[in-house]
């Protein structure tokens, strides 16, 4: 599948800003089931300086400085991306023998994806998380299998509100009421297994959405996407993080479809949020973010569906 994406984002301050400095993460990334063919990266007002550069977990991030006062701020990413579906996953390993393999070990051998066992700023472990997440863990299980039922539970047992949670709500508190956006989601899944001492990564995207029927594709209408990354150990080297998504109940290995786009991942939204910076002004703004994912040749509406935060979807 040919997909062409399109994130537009656009501040208005008040009053002016007078420098800024910001870093995007809007380059999707290249994996076996997804290529990178095409990516632009445009910044008004023009940046004093602007430079790309791998972060610690191989993503792509763009940093971007402003050093003139400036009252609006516009970042559009294009980009143009091949996917493809993904082989069977195929993993046997109980989830014990995977917390123990985490477990740490004096001399014990290094394994990078220890590094998503432990709590992060969003992802905090804690017992409420161990308690949800137990039912679908007993003794015996497969990771694989106990994942699966995790993620399945999650979607059926929460309910997908627009505006119920902020960036800044707390895992714990997304649990609780049992709703949210995907963003609390992913958190509350990984938080889950990071607690049972699993490790989980958090993963930010695009998804394809198709329109109602009779209905005509609108610009924008898409959003950010956020999903799961869990570690199988038993599979073979560069195939271990299989991506779950409790938001659409969707898994498989690196993507849960060809109709994903991966950005980055990291241990949490924090890690790779689409646009963040340290701005000198500007002391109150409005935000507007609208995304467009489409197949190549799709026919769509040239007007603009936009949410007003960066929260994903």
């Amino acid at each position: 599948m040919l997909l062409q994406v399109t994130h537009d984002t656009h501040y208005r301050y008040h009053p002016a800003v007078e420098t800024a400095q910001h870093v995007a993460y809007l380059h999707p990334c290249n994996h076996p089931g997804q290529t990178l063919l095409d990516h632009h990266l445009s910044v008004n007002p023009q940046p004093a300086q602007m430079r790309s550069m791998p972060d610690v977990y191989g993503n792509v991030r763009c940093f971007f400085s402003l050093q003139t006062p400036h009252e609006v701020l516009s970042v559009v990413a294009h980009s143009l991306v091949s996917t493809q579906a993904s082989p069977e996953v195929h993993s046997s390993m109980g989830w014990e023998k995977v917390r123990e393999q985490f477990r740490y070990q004096a001399s014990g051998q290094y394994d990078a994806a220890a590094e998503f066992v432990f709590a992060s700023p969003y992802v905090p472990r804690h017992t409420e998380f161990g308690a949800y997440a137990r039912p679908d863990f007993a003794a015996g299980t497969s990771l694989l299998e106990a994942t699966v039922r995790l993620m399945e539970r999650i979607h059926e047992e929460f309910t997908y509100a627009s505006q119920s949670t902020q960036i800044n709500t707390p895992a714990l508190e997304a649990l609780a009421q049992r709703k949210g956006v995907c963003q609390d989601f992913s958190h509350i899944m990984i938080a889950c297994l990071r607690t049972l001492g699993l490790p989980a990564r958090y993963v930010s995207g695009y998804l394809l959405t198709t329109p109602v029927p009779g209905e005509v594709k609108l610009i924008g209408s898409d959003a950010s996407h956020a999903w799961v990354s869990v570690y199988l150990p038993d599979l073979p080297p560069g195939q271990r993080w299989v991506d779950f998504d409790p938001t659409n109940n969707r898994w498989g290995w690196h993507a849960p479809g060809p109709d994903y786009v991966t950005v980055a991942t990291g241990r949490d939204f924090g890690d790779v949020s689409p646009l963040r910076g340290v701005i000198h002004g500007g002391a109150s703004h409005l935000l507007t973010v609208g995304v467009t994912v489409q197949s190549v040749g799709e026919n769509t509406n040239q007007s603009s569906s936009q949410s007003q935060s960066q929260q994903q979807s």
